[in-house]
């Protein structure tokens, strides 16, 4: 069974940004200057930068990570979701990482990576298997999952530069966005529905940055 097709365009154009980028330094700055989420930018109202900054990496390691997530964790949750409400899912939460980002990092501050987007998949895992607890299969997934988000969220104390904001915003996005689908998959047009409660999530993130803009540049 191949890849489903928006796990692949993710893996194909972000792999693909950043070996242009690696070979053409000028295009990186450019793509840097435009596409990363910077805050004094986004206070601006460039809020467009809270989900573009996903197709940037600024290492081998960082995008590697990345993925190498989203190739074993966002294939079975594209087919059981649909691929219009993972698409909408993956944004969204880069939103809300991106989001947290804004909140807990200084004005000047300028982001790349889909780390916030790749917690997002975790979150919604983490929902399921939350959700799925008092079985076998929940119980395991819980255990596994809890080791590899502790070890995410430790290698902020070890390796620099790392965005814990985005990893904690974009988890948290993920999760809500799983709790509601949960409610939602069992009605006609499901697809649909799921597609429009995590835009309105990733909207909402976007829309709490903007309305702060004046605060952080009066800050």
């Amino acid at each position: 069974m191949g890849l489903p097709p928006v796990t692949t365009a993710l893996l194909v154009l972000t792999c693909s940004v950043y070996v242009f980028t690696w070979l053409l330094p000028g295009l990186e700055r450019e793509l840097v200057n435009e596409l990363a989420m910077w805050n004094l930018g986004v206070s601006v109202g460039q809020w467009w930068r809270m989900v573009t900054a996903v197709v940037l990496h600024g290492s081998v390691f960082h995008i590697l990570f990345n993925m190498w997530a989203l190739y074993v964790f966002g294939p079975q949750l594209e087919r059981e979701s649909g691929s219009l409400p993972f698409l909408a899912m993956y944004l969204s939460s880069a939103a809300v990482g991106s989001l947290f980002v804004y909140w807990f990092s200084h004005p000047l501050t300028v982001s790349i990576g889909a780390s916030g987007a790749i917690f997002g998949v975790f979150g919604v895992w983490l929902a399921g298997a939350y959700r799925l607890r008092h079985t076998p299969y929940g119980r395991r997934l819980l255990s596994q999952l809890g080791l590899l988000l502790a070890i995410n969220f430790a290698l902020p104390l070890l390796v620099p530069n790392i965005a814990w904001q985005a990893h904690l915003g974009g988890m948290a996005g993920g999760a809500l966005i799983g709790v509601v689908w949960s409610a939602q998959r069992r009605r006609s047009q499901a697809g649909l529905g799921m597609a429009a409660s995590a835009l309105v999530v990733g909207t909402m993130a976007v829309g709490a940055a903007l309305f702060l803009g004046g605060s952080l540049l009066s800050g």
